[in-house]
């Protein structure tokens, strides 16, 4: 239903709309409000915003109809207005239309014509609110679909690229939140979420500062996916860059005093890109697998407070760019021998 906001000091042209329009009245087609100058509009407006159109008259005591126009570019810019005015003259529509006027009807009123412009006019209005519609439902949806999808959906090759497979070489991120699971324990739900979504948001400004993919969040940890040139150094850069930033932040009062501080695992290598997960639900990651994640991941665990953990062939090939230092060896599934590890201490 469109809902129509008449401006005019006439007190009959009320009553000559309600009769004229009455069935669209009844059919809940159109909803008319009424006002008697510009100022009661833009007050009318304030408590009822969800008006589509204005049929304005240019001349009415307080507010005519052009200080109005004024008004709705700086309040309502998505109101569409129609000047229906007995002024006719070329003076006033083109200061009308300067002010932001859909269209101009002169009086005494044809209501056809009225009738196609209000048309007209309410659908242009409502072409821009589904418009605008759209860019927020956009912006929610980048929240919780990766960018990588959007950036080439609605492309002509959507469909057969969003199955694509692929072996990538990159590096791979593991951050977890130390000691986080008990504070989450100990908390209100709602002070856990806001403490991890702000310790989340410090984290991926860095990543993303490194030209890196958040590839997801699992429960208090996040993993982060770098490819291109320098993929490994920009890891690296990201993860100190995280522990500086984690480590600034306040500690939190509450049951428990919590002072956030991070592990982490970085591997360098091949892996498998693709869309993991079941059609069936209609739920797929893109996202990527193999034995560089599971690795990574390994190192994150044995990371301890504040460490960034990688193996030896990643130590290889940056132990010239980064001061970093051996702490032993690890055992990883599938691997029938341990593996050195290297602390990256700056």
């Amino acid at each position: 239903m469109a809902k129509i906001m008449v401006v005019d000091d006439e007190a009959d042209l009320e009553v000559l709309i309600k009769q004229k329009f009455r069935k669209q009245i009844r059919q809940k087609e159109y909803e008319f409000l009424f006002a008697i100058n510009g100022r009661d509009a833009l007050e009318k407006l304030v408590s009822d915003p969800e008006v589509d159109i204005i049929l304005s008259d240019i001349n009415m005591p307080e507010m005519d109809g052009l200080t109005l126009l004024s008004e709705l570019q700086e309040s309502s810019p998505l109101i569409k207005s129609v000047i229906v005015s007995a002024y006719g003259d070329m003076e006033n529509i083109r200061t009308a239309m300067n002010r932001g006027a859909f269209d101009f009807i002169t009086k005494p009123i044809n209501f056809d014509d009225l009738t196609i412009t209000m048309e007209k006019t309410i659908k242009q209005a409502q072409q821009i609110k589904n418009t605008l519609k759209a860019v927020k439902e956009n912006n929610i949806l980048k929240m919780y679909v990766d960018e990588n999808v959007l950036n080439f959906m609605g492309g002509q090759e959507y469909e057969s690229k969003i199955m694509v497979n692929e072996n990538i070489e990159g590096s791979v991120l593991f951050v977890d939140l130390c000691g986080f699971t008990k504070i989450s324990e100990s908390s209100k739900p709602d002070v856990v979420v806001k403490m991890l979504n702000t310790y989340f948001d410090a984290m991926v400004k860095e990543i993303i500062d490194q030209n890196g993919h958040i590839d997801k969040f699992i429960g208090d940890a996040v993993m982060a996916v770098f490819r291109g040139e320098y993929h490994l150094d920009r890891a690296i850069d990201a993860a100190l860059a995280i522990r500086n930033r984690i480590n600034s932040l306040p500690k939190v009062e509450g049951n428990e005093k919590f002072q956030p501080k991070v592990s982490i695992g970085i591997k360098s290598g091949e892996m498998i890109s693709g869309n993991i997960g079941s059609a069936t639900l209609k739920r797929l990651d893109y996202t990527v697998i193999g034995d560089t994640v599971n690795t990574a991941a390994r190192l994150q665990d044995a990371a301890t407070e504040n460490q960034i953990v990688i193996c030896e062939s990643c130590y290889e090939k940056v132990k010239e760019a980064f001061q970093c230092k051996k702490i032993g060896g690890i055992s990883v599934k599938n691997k029938t021998k341990p593996i050195s590890i290297y602390e990256v201490l700056e």
